[in-house]
C-alpha cells in the first residue's frame, strides 16, 4: 500500500516559472495546469521552445495566456536543424512583449543526438543573436563543461543580459564562472532526489541571489511526487530543499528568487 504523499504547500508569495514546456505536458489541459499553479502563488510563466517546429507554439501559446511568456531557440539535440530562416524567425519574434529571452540553447555530449561541432556553432550563433538583440539566454549543458566555459568566456561580455544556465547538474568550476559572468543557476527538481547531492552542494556553495526556480515539467518532477507527470504547482517543494540546504526559511527562498526572475527574464 503507497503512502499518501504530502499535500503541496502554499507559502502565500509569488513565484516564477522559469522553465517548462506547457505543450509537452499531457495530464491536463494548458489552462488547467495554469491553474493549479496560480492557486499556489504562481504569477507567471515562462514556456520554452526547442526546435524550429516548437517556436510557432510557443508563440500561440504566449498569445492566449496573459501570465505565459516564452523563449525562442533551438535545443543543442537538434541544433542540425537550425537554418539562415530559423535565426531570421528567432530575431523577428524578439521584440513581442511575451518573449522574453532566447532559448533552449547550448551543449549536450549526455545523448551526443547531433555532432558536436554543430552544436557548438549553433550554439554560438544563438548566443550572438541574444547579444545583437540584449535578450537574455536560456542554457542547455550536460557533460559539456569545458566548451560550454569556453564559449560563454567568448560570448558572455558581449552580452548586456546574461540569462540562466538551466537544469543545472554541472561542476563547481562552470557553476562559479556562470556566476562570476553574471548567469543565473536554474534548479529544478533534481535537487530533491536523493542522489543528487552533487547538485545540492553546488546550491550551497551558490549565492542565492544567482538561483532561480523552475520544474522543467513534464519531465524531472520533485520528491514527493516522483512517478507521475511534473507540473509547475510543484514548485514549492523545489524551493524547500534550497531552504534546507542553505539553511534559510523558504519564504526567503520564494522572495530572493522571485526578484531574480524579475532581474533576469523581466527588467
Amino acid at each position: 500500500m503507497s503512502k499518501k504523499r504530502r499535500d503541496i504547500p502554499n507559502y502565500q508569495l509569488p513565484i516564477i516559472e522559469t522553465h517548462f514546456h506547457l505543450d509537452y505536458l499531457k495530464d491536463a489541459p494548458a489552462e488547467e495546469v495554469l491553474a493549479a499553479a496560480r492557486e499556489l502563488g504562481v504569477e507567471r510563466f515562462m514556456t520554452i521552445a526547442v526546435t524550429p517546429a516548437n517556436i510557432p507554439v510557443v508563440l500561440q501559446l504566449t498569445s492566449e495566456h496573459t501570465d505565459l511568456f516564452g523563449t525562442l531557440g533551438v535545443h543543442p539535440h537538434d541544433a542540425a536543424e537550425f537554418s539562415d530562416e530559423t535565426d531570421a524567425t528567432i530575431r523577428q519574434h524578439l521584440n513581442n512583449d511575451k518573449i522574453v529571452a532566447v532559448g533552449e540553447i547550448g551543449l549536450d555530449y549526455f545523448y551526443d543526438n547531433c555532432d558536436r561541432e554543430v552544436q557548438r556553432q549553433v550554439f554560438a550563433q544563438q548566443l550572438r543573436i541574444a547579444a545583437d538583440t540584449d535578450m537574455p539566454v536560456v542554457i542547455h549543458t550536460r557533460e559539456a563543461d569545458e566548451d560550454t566555459m569556453a564559449i560563454l568566456r567568448e560570448y558572455a561580455p558581449q552580452m548586456a543580459r546574461k540569462g540562466v544556465v538551466h537544469s543545472f547538474t554541472s561542476g563547481p568550476e562552470l557553476a562559479e564562472l556562470a556566476v562570476e559572468l553574471g548567469f543565473c543557476l536554474g534548479i529544478n527538481g533534481i535537487v530533491t532526489f536523493n542522489k543528487a547531492e552533487n547538485v545540492r552542494e553546488i546550491v550551497a556553495q551558490t549565492p542565492l541571489t544567482h538561483l532561480l526556480l523552475e520544474t522543467d515539467a513534464p519531465y524531472l518532477t520533485p520528491v514527493p511526487y516522483r512517478g507521475t507527470e511534473n507540473a509547475p504547482k510543484y514548485l514549492p517543494f523545489i524551493a524547500e530543499t534550497i531552504a534546507r540546504v542553505k539553511e534559510v526559511s523558504t519564504e526567503d527562498v520564494l522572495r530572493q528568487t522571485y526578484e531574480n526572475s524579475l532581474r533576469t527574464f523581466f527588467s
